[in-house]
């Protein structure tokens, strides 16, 4: 027999350890005993089908409206702690990237996984920058839209438009095909949200202009009027550039799912690109914003605030901005748009409601029943006053969350297609409903 050596010990203990990454169930009904093995973390949820009553059964299910302890895949792109306020792109933290990186580059690295080298930057940002221009037809598509159409709608049925003038993109599994329209999503995106927006005031299009950042572009198709050559206000083209890293990506959200479950059925691009931003349209997600606003404008002055906290608590109303699914904890992007929001404050004037919203923001920090129930100011808290204070009507705040979103979407996306273990997206049901019944003819019915 061989001596123990510390080789052969580990090895040992390493298989008894192995040995215990498994979940232990008894079912009660039949007294039946299984192993489910664990791997990250996670049991597989197929693994719960072997427990059943009777061999016919379709077996066991978990049940988890609204994925709320549910991982529908396995990412390498985003991680959140939401109990210690903790956001990394592909492992850099969002405090670094927002502080020494631009929107362009945090895209590539979200999209590639790694920081772009200087060849790369400037290759990548070409590609953007020179697809940003649309079909004249686009233009004309938006111009059938009603003075009044919210920008959001255009938004959705534009992008899902642009898969009719590029019906290649259908190559989804194509390298080079998805890198095209890689190029072409974000690039359009600024330009479609620019045009819905002049849309909306009855003015002429500003064409994109190729000399200007991605985030000064933006603003001169926005807000370019009579002026031979737009130039962006520098300290507002940061902040603009600093929300779109804020907003590149944010795990698995309901559009990133929106963007994965439509993609799974092998759609285009722009087709799961057009689901993922009607997801973001709604006022539980890329409306959030837009909502907080509306709650400023409601308390109206300083001296209303405790009254309105006061029918906060007795849950007469919510306190718009504070709370999140995932953090539990000031969400880090907040921490960061309260700073980008003293300098555009200092270019356009102080928002007058900021000093509502940070009456707001005091009070829930200090009282216990928020602090309790870990409702902590979110990224949506800030960012209307900024873009309220740049110019935008509330109708665009979405909008402005789409552009940026894009990057991740697609990385959510690519991911998705290239997983081996990912499927069609197809949940399954607890049904509750009737048993099989016989149809009773029309004149024989109660």
């Amino acid at each position: 027999m061989n001596p123990t050596t510390p080789e052969t010990q580990v090895a040992a203990e390493g298989t008894t350890r192995m040995s215990r990454d498994t979940l232990s169930i008894t079912d009660n009904r039949t007294g039946k005993a299984y192993e489910i093995p664990i791997k990250n973390d996670t049991i597989h949820a197929t693994d719960l089908r072997q427990i059943k009553v009777k061999p016919d059964e379709f077996g066991m299910m978990s049940y988890d409206p609204a994925f709320n302890n549910t991982a529908l895949c396995q990412s390498k792109i985003t991680f959140i702690d939401g109990d210690k306020g903790i956001l990394r792109y592909r492992g850099y933290s969002i405090e670094e990237l927002a502080e020494k990186s631009t929107y362009l580059e945090t895209a590539y690295l979200i999209l590639h996984g790694e920081l772009p080298n200087r060849s790369q930057l400037e290759e990548w940002t070409y590609h953007i920058t020179h697809h940003t221009f649309i079909h004249e037809s686009v233009k004309k598509f938006l111009d059938g839209f009603h003075y009044d159409a919210h920008p959001m709608g255009m938004m959705i049925s534009a992008i899902a438009a642009l898969s009719t003038f590029y019906p290649e993109a259908k190559d989804i599994f194509n390298k080079d095909s998805r890198r095209k329209q890689t190029y072409r999503l974000i690039g359009k995106m600024p330009t479609l949200a620019a045009f819905s927006y002049r849309h909306s005031l009855g003015m002429p299009f500003a064409y994109p202009d190729n000399e200007l950042s991605y985030a000064g572009n933006f603003l001169n198709m926005l807000f370019k009027t009579s002026e031979l050559k737009y130039r962006p206000n520098p300290t507002l083209e940061h902040a603009l550039d600093v929300l779109f890293i804020l907003h590149a990506d944010h795990e698995q959200n309901c559009s990133a799912n929106a963007m994965r479950c439509v993609g799974s059925s092998h759609v285009d691009p722009f087709s799961a690109t057009a689901a993922a931003t009607a997801a973001l349209y709604g006022p539980l997600h890329g409306g959030a914003n837009e909502e907080v606003l509306r709650m400023l404008l409601e308390i109206g002055s300083l001296a209303n605030v405790p009254a309105f906290i006061k029918r906060v608590k007795a849950g007469e109303t919510k306190l718009m901005g504070f709370g999140h699914r995932v953090y539990k904890n000031y969400d880090p992007r907040a921490r960061i748009i309260k700073h980008v929001a003293d300098g555009v404050f200092e270019i356009m004037g102080r928002n007058p409601l900021l000093n509502i919203a940070l009456e707001c923001e005091r009070i829930a920090l200090e009282d216990d029943y928020f602090v309790s129930r870990k409702l902590y100011p979110n990224v949506d808290f800030y960012t209307g006053l900024i873009y309220q204070s740049m110019g935008f009507p509330v109708t665009m705040f979405p909008v402005l969350f789409a552009i940026p979103r894009t990057s991740g979407w697609i990385a959510q996306w690519e991911e998705m297609l290239l997983d081996p273990e990912q499927k069609i997206a197809r949940p399954r049901q607890v049904y509750l409903g009737y048993d099989l019944r016989p149809y009773a003819p029309l004149d024989q019915r109660s």
